[in-house]
């Protein structure tokens, strides 16, 4: 093969970064930090995907019921709709909280020295140099991937910067402790950390041998406490602080574990501590590459791989809305840092399968699965359904947290995170997983689904209320006709798995169930330009930021641009879409329509897409700000609430425009630029179904050839433009062979 193991892993900044969302991002799955400010307060701004406040302040009445929001609906009572399920997300809890920051002040260095950055990705570590010209001082930043433990080194003499460990600036219990209840100025960011009431943080210190230790403890409820401790050692020419979020969550004795955690890591080698921590991201790396002849698309598709394995690690929590970054702005967190279904934690964890990251993608199946009962349980109270649905938008346990009741209450977005199982099974063959949680969290979401659904005048079924992220927004017109093309292609997708893996699993009596409600479900709603519609009499008329009418084809799949049929459908949506315009597009739409661009194999437009997604939508440090925050007229939305799902999604179109396979069909360089083509583009070790995992080369824009390593025994087909080969892989065989 010829991969080039070689890429460009530094990000730079020339200047002092002086916006929380622009900073260096650090993470270890279950902590993060955010290196930016200026030399008299450089700021390390401190998170871990586990703070949360989650109290609420509340309490669900009679009318939170699904029943009832059906009844509004036929009433067309739009006041009473909001006013019922809108109410929880009017309270600034519950919330994701920030943990708190270090601040570094170079007394003697004037506030306008610039700071110059920059990022390794390979090795996950920040460095800074201040000064102009002859540099007055440099750190180094990280935070060990296994140890969870933060650690910044400073070459300076001690006696010109002073390190200081601040908790968040919240509100102090007692001081107008009023509930605050913002249902007539309903904002992104639903209120600020003063409105938060807490005893005010106990802070502490002592000399332990060498070092200095410092903390905080911060408590949120009788239930729930955390805090920061922070080691420092300090030596004539340098110091080197380690620091580690504790919560109350990780047993009694947190504050103990917390010293010792950061004491040993300061009494460790140095150069030891660094190669464990090394060691972990090169393990990482090695798991899949690319290789692309545009430089900056390839270290994109790197730069999110980096920020998804800073944000998502097995055994912590899965990333919400901003991963281990929480705002570090005086306010909450955007749509406070939530889990939302209607799209966010989907499209967060779409690529981390193709991409070989198994590990770090099933933090997310965890937690679900932890979640299973208080799904089931929300699943009799709010829907009176039997089986399992959580909430469309939650808190980390699973609480419903409101929101626009159509979409933060739809029912099939239980079905789409429900798809995450059995995407999972798809892409690893694992028949342990598939037996003991992808069918059974399946099954429960299709009995849940069978639940709600009503026989309609022509016998098909269909739900009693339908909706389409997240057209009309919270209008009554929100509720479209049964069923949206969005819901519809959902359950067509959720039954027609279960049905498959009921036949794998033997299980005769649900196969029948599962294929008679296959069987009633009515056909997607199609106008006579063949273009999929919002809903059986509606279809889109204005440029839409969510494209949830063609979710059939991408990322459901249900279509194939290899039948004629459903061709004509996908290139209708194209063109619908480019009629329509943009201009109500947010970031991640523009990888969505990736998606589709390369669903049709058309390489130029869907490279166009991510280009235009990560010039005018990410920031300095890849993060997905959502707006175009430039002014560069793609859209009209230009502000920047920073969230993670564009920055997946858009690694995941890239991936797709370089590999796709389904049912054992392997399409080698599907939807790439005749550019590409010309000048070599390569890919190595993405995985395909059952485990399967794939590299390939191709040169001068005809000549390719790949490497396939089978886990177990399957017959694969590899497709490249109008050639294609067969062949019966052996268990743990390696074909290798060329198209030419």
């Amino acid at each position: 093969m010829n991969y080039k193991t070689d890429w460009d892993d530094t990000i730079s900044w020339e200047n002092s970064i002086c916006r929380w969302d622009e900073g260096i991002p650090l993470g270890s799955g279950r902590c993060g930090c955010l290196c930016w400010g200026t030399p008299d307060s450089l700021r390390f701004s401190l998170d871990r995907t586990d703070i949360w406040d989650k109290t609420a302040q509340w309490s669900p009445t009679e009318a939170f019921t699904y029943q009832n929001m059906v009844d509004l609906v036929h009433k067309g009572d739009e006041e009473q709709i909001r006013k019922i399920f809108d109410a929880p997300y009017y309270y600034p809890t519950p919330t994701k909280l920030p943990a708190g920051k270090i601040l570094i002040h170079f007394s003697p260095l004037s506030a306008h020295s610039p700071v110059h950055s920059h990022l390794s990705l390979k090795n996950a570590c920040a460095c800074m140099h201040i000064g102009n010209g002859q540099t007055a001082a440099a750190l180094e930043a990280w935070i060990h991937a296994k140890r969870h433990v933060g650690i910044i080194t400073i070459a300076a003499p001690p006696d010109c910067f002073e390190a200081e460990l601040l908790s968040p600036d919240f509100g102090i219990a007692g001081e107008a402790d009023t509930v605050t209840c913002r249902d007539k100025d309903r904002q992104i960011s639903q209120g600020t950390l003063r409105d938060l009431k807490y005893a005010p943080a106990r802070y502490g210190a002592k000399l332990h041998g060498p070092l200095r230790l410092e903390w905080f403890l911060q408590e949120i409820c009788a239930d729930f406490s955390y805090g920061i401790v922070m080691a420092v050692e300090t030596g004539r020419t340098q110091t080197r602080l380690a620091w580690q979020i504790i919560s109350s969550e990780d047993g009694s004795c947190y504050l103990e574990q917390g010293k010792r955690a950061v004491t040993d890591a300061l009494l460790a080698d140095p150069d030891d501590l660094f190669a464990e921590h090394k060691d972990w991201w090169h393990t990482y790396w090695s798991q899949s590459g690319i290789s692309l002849p545009d430089a900056r698309m390839q270290k994109q598709w790197y730069l999110s791989n980096y920020l998804f394995a800073s944000a998502s690690r097995k055994g912590s929590a899965p990333m919400p809305l901003q991963g281990v970054w929480t705002a570090d702005d005086g306010t909450l967190p955007p749509w406070k840092g939530d889990y939302h279904h209607d799209l966010n934690t989907e499209l967060s964890y779409s690529h981390y399968l193709k991409a070989n990251h198994l590990e770090e993608g099933e933090s997310f199946l965890d937690l679900l699965w932890s979640l299973r009962k208080r799904g089931q349980d929300f699943a009799k109270t709010f829907y009176h359904a039997d089986g399992c649905c959580l909430p469309g938008v939650m808190t980390i346990d699973g609480q419903p947290l409101g929101g626009w009741g159509m979409y933060s209450l739809s029912p099939t977005n239980q079905v789409w995170i429900a798809r995450c199982f059995s995407e999972h099974y798809r892409y690893t063959g694992s028949r342990t997983f598939l037996r003991d949680r992808a069918y059974p969290y399946l099954r429960d979401t299709g009995c849940f689904i069978e639940d709600l659904l009503v026989e309609q005048a022509d016998g098909t079924l269909a739900l009693p209320i339908s909706s389409s992220p997240e057209i009309h927004d919270d209008t009554i017109r929100a509720w479209l006709t049964p069923m949206s093309n969005y819901d519809l292609a959902l359950i067509q997708d959720l039954y027609a798995t279960l049905l498959k893996l009921s036949k794998e699993l033997g299980q005769d009596d649900d196969t029948r169930k599962w294929e008679r409600l296959l069987k009633k479900l009515p056909p997607l709603s199609i106008n006579e330009e063949h273009v999929l519609m919002l809903s059986p009499d509606e279809q889109l008329t204005e440029s839409h930021r969510h494209l949830s009418n063609a979710i059939a084809i991408s990322p459901l799949g249900l279509l194939s641009y290899k039948n004629e049929q459903d061709a004509a459908i996908i290139d209708a949506c194209i063109r619908d879409y480019e009629k329509l315009g943009t201009n109500n597009w947010v970031g991640y739409t523009f990888p969505w329509m990736s998606h589709l661009y390369a669903a049709a194999g058309n390489g130029e437009k869907a490279a166009g897409m991510l280009a235009v997604f990560w010039d005018c939508f990410c920031g300095p440090n890849g993060f997905h700000l959502n707006g175009d925050y430039k002014h560069t007229g793609h859209s009209d939305f230009t502000y920047r609430p920073f969230t993670l799902e564009g920055n997946m999604f858009a690694a995941d179109a890239l991936q797709e425009m370089l590999f796709q396979m389904k049912n054992a069909e392997i399409v080698l360089f599907p939807a790439i630029p005749t550019d590409w083509a010309r000048r070599g583009v390569s890919f190595a070790t993405l995985r395909g179904e059952n485990g399967l995992l794939c590299s390939a080369s191709l040169f001068e824009s005809d000549r390719v050839c790949w490497e396939i390593y089978a886990p177990q025994a399957m017959t694969v087909t590899v497709h490249f433009k109008q050639s294609q080969k067969t062949r019966r892989l052996d268990a743990k065989e390696t074909w290798r062979d060329t198209f030419s």
